[in-house]
């Protein structure tokens, strides 16, 4: 077959490593990609935000099928246009994509289908949010209602804090996402990542991961788009995922299907734990990042085997062969990052780190310059080994850490404390 990976982050880097070890992958292209995919696939330089573009870049090189990374082309409708065209593709309609697209909707399709989630209310005026946050009192949540790549979700322990979100929202920093905010109660508990696969009416769990979403150790500073995960987490039992799916996804998966909006594709259900008992945090559309690197790292080649029964509607006879393993990944950063930071450093030592299906440094942020790799990013290198043990995988990631050359990078030292 010849795959098509849309995206260029460490999920597409993770994804198209997983899908070249599979025999059915004779040709793989990724657009755009960045230095490390580059390695493996063929890159390609096309505007996946349009619809018409990629079923045209598609057709021209005989794509057999389409995996569908970041969320953004997803609620473009880019999936839409693949199916319409004929081209078998792995990835929500832009009106199933709305469960991430819009925190407003995913609260409605919660309440029509009793799914168990945070006490929320919506707002597009300012006034009003703003009286019902001195109401409520904090610690409060704040979400923009649309996608803001990962900085639309404020966790805020102070009123202070919670008025300087809706002045950032309102105000225009987020664009159009911010236009309307969801306000919901502060759930306490533990989060974890659960993942399924849905072919519109069957669902498959393929997983389960817990990252770290604060920039420094011991889950201090500033929130990021993640600075690690693992793999499986311990926190999500065999018992509270089957509650997670019985209560909570198989509902969703049932009320898009009434509404004639069926979703096929992963499903990621951010979950807060307490008690044993899971309520949902928020739904992304496609694999986290960066749990997707643990998750890939864990499947290996079996992944395009369940993408593609995905998409072709073959969930109910497909099953997930796991191995008694786990992976940890560990995100190396640009100086600064999540605030301001420089790109252009140069990595060294890339070269010589080991390569297997143990141990991979997938890219994130990085381009090929002059022969050498360097950082375009803020998140740039996913650090990603497995093991026998949580403990074993650790030490892996962290042994190549330590080999990577990069002054100005930085990375946590605790990933896995939670489970160590």
């Amino acid at each position: 077959m010849n795959i098509l990976i849309l995206g260029g982050g460490g999920r597409e880097h993770a994804l198209a490593w997983a899908v070249k070890q599979n025999p059915k992958c004779d040709r793989l292209i990724v657009a755009p990609g960045n230095a490390g995919i580059a390695a493996i696939a063929d890159c390609a330089d096309i505007d996946i935000l349009s619809g018409p573009t990629v079923v045209t870049f598609a057709e021209e090189n005989a794509v057999d099928f389409v995996i569908v990374g970041p969320e953004a082309p997803l609620a473009a409708g880019v999936a839409d246009a693949l199916r319409a065209a004929g081209i078998l593709t792995f990835g929500p309609s832009a009106a199933a994509a709305r469960l991430e697209a819009s925190k407003a909707f995913t609260k409605e399709i919660c309440d029509a289908a009793g799914a168990p989630t945070a006490a929320y209310a919506r707002f597009t005026d300012k006034a009003a949010a703003t009286e019902y946050i001195r109401r409520m009192g904090a610690p409060i949540v704040v979400k923009a209602d649309g996608l803001a790549a990962g900085k639309g979700v404020v966790v805020a322990m102070t009123l202070d804090e919670a008025l300087a979100a809706l002045d950032d929202m309102f105000g225009g920093s987020l664009g159009a996402a911010g236009a309307e905010v969801v306000i919901e109660e502060f759930m306490e508990g533990e989060e974890a990542s659960f993942f399924v696969l849905c072919d519109g009416t069957d669902v498959l769990p393929v997983g389960t991961a817990q990252d770290h979403k604060r920039v420094g150790d011991g889950d201090t500073g500033p929130n990021t788009g993640g600075m690690g995960a693992y793999s499986p987490a311990p926190v999500l039992s065999d018992a509270i995922a089957r509650r997670a799916l019985d209560e909570i996804v198989k509902p969703t998966v049932a009320e898009m299907a009434r509404r004639g909006t069926p979703f096929q594709g992963v499903l990621y259900a951010g979950l807060m734990i307490r008690d044993g008992a899971p309520r949902l945090v928020e739904y992304n559309v496609r694999f986290g990042d960066p749990e997707c690197q643990v998750l890939m790292m864990r499947l290996g080649a079996q992944a395009l085997d369940l993408m593609l029964a995905c998409a072709e509607g073959r969930l109910a006879a497909a099953s997930v062969n796991w191995a008694a393993d786990h992976a940890l990944t560990v995100v190396m950063a640009a100086d600064g990052y999540p605030g301001s930071y420089r790109k252009g450093s140069a990595i060294r030592g890339l070269d010589a780190l080991p390569e297997d299906s143990f141990r991979m440094v997938f890219h994130a942020g990085t381009a090929e310059r002059e022969g050498h790799i360097v950082a375009t990013g803020g998140r740039v290198l996913n650090v990603t080994a497995r093991g026998q043990s949580l403990r074993e995988a650790r030490d892996r990631a962290y042994a190549m850490v330590d080999a990577i050359d990069w002054p100005e990078g930085f990375c946590r030292r605790d990933i896995g404390w939670r489970a160590l």
